[in-house]
């Protein structure tokens, strides 16, 4: 396979995680490229200096620079949610680029959404993946599979929520002051929301409309557009289900709470990241619930370090590098420029409800 040229904007807590997925991609794949990592970028030469030695990337550049980088042909946009945009279309000029993974939420504002559509639409060449790793568990990749069947009918109804409880801290959210920017930019549903209205979307399709949306967390040191706990209200126009999706940054003891649950005319699905490598379905037919394993087997691809190990946070990702390098996963739903511009449409009209109600 040939040889791939990755270059990395941003060099955040994020970026090391990427940084982590690709350098342990040969401990999982085979048939993999030769990944080089030529350069890091970012404002901060003092921070984009100390992540490149310390993750083995040959340079460290300037934006100027990377931008203008003839080596460079596959870019990760790793920066704050508004520079996305910019960066997106940088990147897409630059000379031999050929792949732009970027992180979510996609963009700030419905004006960035119409520039990153019009943007992919104008480079068909460049293969663009966007960063909801939760797709790629495989608890939910399997739980997907079996919902395509189409064995639970009509769906009807739908509870998704995305918890955390560190915003509670005021500590914590001083060092995070940055994720803390008025919605859509940043805010609860920004940031978590997004996943899990990325699962609801990847499961149900794109005919997801909002109704409603409510927000509550009330701290001085946080702009009252920021919302830190929000809920909201959908219906999915094409078969009538409606169902609520929460996120929420002041959610104490629930840790990393990622859950799902899906009801339908003959059955029904779920899922918790309390409980990583298994999902859950029950069919009226069989009158039970049923708990399968999935541990870390992704099919016939790998199952390093064995099957039934739990796959952890950090597994899903590495799969999403090897299918964003290799594209060598059929199974694999695949989020792209579309998917995420229908994912960020929610969140923005979540701002736009919640500000006109005056929150």
């Amino acid at each position: 396979m040939s040889k791939v040229n990755v270059g990395f904007v941003g060099t955040g807590g994020i970026a090391r995680s990427h940084a982590f997925a690709l350098n342990s991609l040969n401990f999982y794949y085979t048939e993999l490229p030769d990944t080089r990592l030529v350069a890091v970028s970012s404002l901060t030469g003092k921070s984009r200096d100390a992540f490149a030695s310390r993750f083995g990337f040959e340079k460290s550049l300037s934006p100027e620079d990377f931008f203008r980088n003839n080596d460079i042909d596959t870019v990760y946009i790793l920066g704050p949610n508004k520079v996305h945009c910019e960066h997106m279309r940088l990147a897409s000029a630059m000379s031999r680029i050929q792949r732009i993974y970027i992180e979510k939420p996609l963009c700030s504002n419905e004006e960035e959404e119409t520039e990153i559509q019009m943007i992919a639409a104008s480079h068909p060449q460049i293969k663009f993946q966007v960063g909801f790793q939760f797709l790629f568990m495989t608890s939910v990749r399997e739980a997907l599979k079996l919902w395509k069947t189409g064995k639970f009918g009509r769906p009807l109804h739908f509870d998704l929520k995305y918890y955390h409880g560190d915003y509670l801290q005021k500590g914590y959210r001083d060092k995070r002051a940055n994720r803390l920017t008025p919605a859509p930019d940043g805010g609860a549903m920004a940031d978590l929301g997004s996943h899990v209205i990325s699962l609801l979307i990847a499961f149900l399709g794109n005919d997801i409309t909002i109704s409603d949306s409510l927000k509550a967390g009330d701290f001085p040191d946080v702009d009252k557009d920021s919302d830190l706990f929000s809920l909201i209200t959908l219906k999915d126009s094409a078969t009538g289900a409606v169902g609520t999706v929460s996120a929420s940054r002041i959610a104490a003891g629930t840790g990393d709470l990622l859950s799902m649950e899906l009801f339908a005319e003959r059955g029904s699905i779920r899922f918790s990241s309390y409980d990583p490598d298994h999902f859950e379905y029950f069919l009226e037919e069989a009158g039970t619930w049923i708990k399968v394993h999935t541990g870390s087997s992704y099919g016939g691809i790998t199952s390093f370090p064995s099957g039934h190990v739990p796959p952890g946070w950090l597994r899903p990702m590495i799969h999403a590098h090897y299918i964003f390098l290799t594209g060598n996963d059929p199974d694999a739903f695949i989020p792209g420029i579309e998917h995420a511009l229908q994912v960020q449409r929610i969140v923005r009209q979540t701002a736009d409800i919640l500000k006109n109600k005056g929150f």
